[in-house]
């Protein structure tokens, strides 16, 4: 069988988030969590179909950022939907400054994105919002925002509003009077949804307007909350299981991306957020999972933070490449190479793909070599990838472009590296363990040491592609 090479380069794209509902997708899919310690997705999909259908529930999901968490919760999503569930996925860094986030942010972002869910709902009516509307009107009004529209701007649920080029309206009316032309529900969730929208936007792109937001909007949390569990989430819920759904889960993913920034009195925000502000973040009045940046496990805070949310984080660690002595973990070797196989062969059996490695490697033992200098990280592996076709082009590929793209990834790691932190990263390989400095913690971070497991628990190791680096040796 001939290798169609664009084909497999776009295949091989790093970015690229597997959908559990698009058919081609699933032609890439690997299972991989016999050798992930544990079939995750599935214990988190069991503690809300089984444990805990009626009641809600709060889950915390991390690892490293590329790892494939986005592809395995969108499985989780697609699971949930066939267990009769309402789900809504959202990528939080679409609406938030991730440098800059306060409490009210993440709940202002779940409430766009419910009342974004519930407006497209045929036959569902939610009565008016209006708590929420006045909410907004009020922090409109103090950030002084005007919104310009066309003689034919949209706006979701109402329709086209005609006016003269030029003519300007202020948000605080477009939430408040506008919201009177019909006393038609979807109306009003659609105005709550442009309402948290315009706003967010506005002050996603300038920390003056955050600030001004935020002090308008801190002091009015619990307010906030209240409002969306009363107004939006609890009867969401009962109208969802009038229309035959069992319940409402939210997923709110790349909050694992918020920087590790500090906040004006000196506490880091990804601190502050999931441990000081912990309990509101699980007030909400349906089922939820936030993903966690995973540097806060092996931090001091850990302890405080399972207390505040009254759950372990679930952790997708790498795909094992090797075991804990060191050995090939051959499991997890197969594994990777299917995934590369899948990309570059979909619609060939998976025990048929194996005999065509050479058609786009010079050898097994380079596709073996790339995967393991990926140290099972699958945005890596990709990455790695991707570079080395669009670097050679014409198949099969050999082991000296392979070589070459190492090392100008290697260089690039090396660069950010200081001398501490290859004390550490020595220590790492030698130990295979890290603690809670604040050293590691950067190399955690920075994806210079990654995190695997097994029956016996966690065990680390330096990012492989830093292995030849005279540094290390």
């Amino acid at each position: 069988m001939v290798l169609d090479l664009r084909k497999f380069f776009h295949a091989t794209n790093p970015s690229r988030t597997l959908s559990a509902k698009n058919e081609e997708d699933q032609k890439y899919y690997i299972d991989f969590s016999s050798v992930r310690g544990g079939k995750i997705i599935e214990e988190l999909k069991d503690n809300i179909t089984f444990f805990s259908p009626d009641k809600p529930t709060c889950e915390l999901f991390t690892g490293h950022i590329g790892c494939g968490k986005s592809t395995e919760l969108l499985r989780l999503k697609a699971d949930l939907e066939r267990e009769g569930f309402h789900v809504i996925y959202f990528e939080s860094d679409q609406d938030l400054e991730v440098g800059d986030v306060d409490i009210s942010d993440i709940l202002l972002a779940i409430a766009r994105q419910v009342s974004e869910s519930l407006k497209d709902l045929e036959k569902l009516e939610i009565a008016e919002p209006k708590g929420l509307k006045n909410l907004l009107a009020g922090a409109a009004k103090l950030l002084q925002t005007e919104m310009e529209v066309s003689a034919e701007a949209t706006i979701p649920g109402i329709g086209k509003v005609t006016a003269s080029t030029g003519e300007q309206f202020s948000l605080e009316a477009d939430i408040l009077g506008l919201g009177q032309v019909s006393a038609n529900s979807k109306k009003g969730i659609s105005l709550v949804a442009l309402g948290i929208g315009k706003i967010t936007a506005k002050a996603k792109n300038s920390p003056e307007l955050r600030s001004k937001l935020r002090n308008y909007l801190e002091p009015r949390t619990n307010g906030i909350l209240e409002a969306i569990n009363s107004e939006l989430l609890t009867p969401a819920k009962e109208k969802l299981k009038q229309h035959g759904k069992k319940g409402l889960v939210v997923i709110v993913d790349n909050l694992d991306r918020l920087e590790n920034s500090q906040k004006p009195w000196g506490r880091l925000q990804t601190e502050y957020l999931f441990v000081d502000r912990g309990d509101q973040l699980r007030q909400l009045d349906c089922h939820v999972l936030y993903t966690m940046p995973l540097d806060l496990l092996f931090s001091n805070a850990i302890g405080r933070l399972t207390q505040r949310f009254m759950v372990d984080p679930k952790v997708l660690p790498m795909v094992s490449v090797r075991l804990r002595d060191g050995t090939e973990c051959t499991e997890g070797m197969a594994l990777l190479r299917q995934m590369v196989l899948a990309r570059a062969f979909p619609d060939v059996p998976p025990e048929q793909r194996v005999n065509l490695i050479t058609e786009v490697f010079d050898s097994p033992q380079t596709l073996d070599h790339l995967c393991r200098v990926s140290g099972g990280h699958v945005r890596e592996l990709l990455r790695l990838l991707n570079d080395w076709i669009k670097k050679y082009r014409i198949p099969p590929l050999g082991r000296e472009g392979l070589e070459s793209v190492i090392r100008t990834r290697r260089n690039q790691m090396s660069l950010a590296i200081t001398e501490d932190e290859w004390e550490l990263l020595r220590e790492v390989h030698k130990r295979k363990l890290v603690t809670g400095d604040e050293g590691y913690l950067v190399l955690i971070r920075s994806m210079f040491v990654y995190e695997y497991r097994d029956s016996q628990g966690s065990w680390f190791e330096v990012n492989p592609i830093l292995a030849e680096a005279k540094e290390l040796n």
